[in-house]
């Protein structure tokens, strides 16, 4: 069964955007995924169709209504759906390619894109919504943050891209930013490729490899270093 993500907006006409594109778009028109969209709005309340109140509490801005939104989701995700419920946010755990392949290995996903000063507390709870966030940044709403998490996961969907080792070495897979890439011409404005790489010796291109993905690794995101050994030890125990 494709991969089926379910988007509840209020901007419906933003997707499948840039989804629509490159790898993901040929996903989509060869239907090894599919995005359907819910637009929030029509389970409004009124005559105006409202989405939103005043803060509890009072404060600046506005607040989705947990009904409303209930009722989107409800709507998107009947009894027996078992895709996970997600909800783009600020306060989410962070997005990690770790979470993305295990959405990738699922059914898909119903996306909530929040929208105004935040989502009323009631329906994560009730609904069980698992907040995610895409960095330490506020945008305007959850749609950008869905786009970045559905084309991390579609790209990994099996047959999508042409080789499949090809993400096997990129960043965070290994628990390492990834290593320089070079090609033609061999010298380019006084700069040539390292010898390391044109010497056919593919063992020391493999040292090379990983010794410059530890350096990048280490001069700007040390963090990850600290799970590498880890890591890196689990895989020898289970190979």
């Amino acid at each position: 069964m494709a991969f089926r993500a379910s988007i509840l907006t209020l901007y419906p006409e933003m997707f499948p955007g840039p989804l629509g594109q490159s790898l993901a778009g040929k996903a989509l028109a060869r239907g090894d995924a599919a995005i359907d969209t819910v637009f929030i709005r029509e389970f409004g309340i009124g005559k105006h169709r409202m989405v939103d109140d005043t803060p509890a509490g009072g404060g600046a801005g506005m607040v989705m209504r947990a009904d409303v939104l209930a009722a989107a989701i409800d709507h998107a995700s009947p009894p027996g759906d078992e895709r996970p419920r997600i909800l783009m946010s600020p306060r989410g755990k962070p997005l990690t390619q770790c979470r993305v392949r295990e959405l990738a290995a699922g059914p898909g996903a119903v996306i909530l894109c929040g929208r105004f000063e935040g989502v009323d507390e009631r329906v994560i709870a009730g609904r069980s919504l698992e907040e995610i966030s895409i960095g330490d940044y506020i945008l305007s709403g959850g749609e950008l943050g869905a786009l970045v998490l559905l084309d991390a996961v579609i790209r990994l969907l099996p047959g999508v891209m042409g080789n499949a080792l090809s993400g096997e070495t990129e960043s965070f897979e290994t628990g390492l930013l990834e290593h320089p890439h070079y090609t033609r011409p061999a010298e380019w404005e006084g700069r040539s490729i390292p010898d390391v790489l044109t010497s056919g010796d593919h063992g020391a291109v493999e040292r090379w490899r990983h010794a410059e993905a530890e350096r990048i690794t280490r001069e700007r995101r040390p963090d990850l270093l600290q799970g590498e050994a880890p890591r890196r030890r689990r895989s020898q125990e289970n190979s």
